[in-house]
């Protein structure tokens, strides 16, 4: 028994593999330890200066603020044969952030908006006027704008990312900074708080 080669015909579009996109390492980092950052140092501070706020009251709405900045970071882009999709984790509440899917066949353009910073975002316009707004701070942006230019024929060569990393570097690096005044601020709240 002899083995031939399996011929493929030329014409037989390509497999395309689903491919799942997340939220920037960087961006997520940064966003977390900058809630953090701005947060900690409140119920510390609350005891020392006897604020009306408990500090049992201030640590729980801190958990439940990172709790729902993290459901809003762990967004992803999933991207298969039939269209896109933005979901969330299943235990994020679809009242403060939902999801999104559109078809392939269902995509008429990719249009340009302007931000108040100045800034372009894109929006998938759809043949029912409808726009969706295209995920702009994802690891592998160039890989996903390739994607769906592959799929809907759109020329996606002019459109960049939102925020560069070296803005998000910098924000990161004045972070850091805050937790260092930080670690002083609680240092200096839990002495005084010993004095008293």
């Amino acid at each position: 028994m002899s083995a031939e080669p399996i011929a493929f015909s030329p014409s037989s579009p390509p497999v395309f593999e689903p491919a799942v996109f997340r939220l920037s390492p960087l961006i997520r980092i940064t966003l977390l330890s900058l809630y953090f950052a701005l947060s900690i140092p409140l119920p510390f501070l609350s005891e020392v200066t006897k604020a009306p706020v408990p500090p049992a009251a201030l640590w729980a709405a801190i958990a439940i603020g990172a709790a729902g900045l993290y459901g809003v970071l762990s967004e992803r882009v999933i991207l298969s044969e039939e269209g896109i999709e933005v979901t969330y984790p299943n235990w994020f509440p679809r009242v403060f952030r939902r999801g999104w899917s559109l078809p392939w066949t269902e995509v008429k353009a990719l249009k340009p908006r302007s931000t108040g910073q100045g800034g372009l975002v894109y929006y998938f316009l759809s043949h029912a006027g409808e726009g969706y707004l295209l995920p702009m701070r994802v690891a592998g942006f160039n890989k996903l704008v390739g994607l769906v230019e592959a799929k809907t024929g759109i020329d996606t060569r002019d459109v960049r990312p939102l925020s560069q990393p070296w803005m998000y570097l910098i924000l990161l690096g004045c972070t850091l900074l805050l937790l260092l005044v930080d670690a002083w601020t609680i240092a200096t709240a839990i002495a005084l708080q010993g004095n008293l």
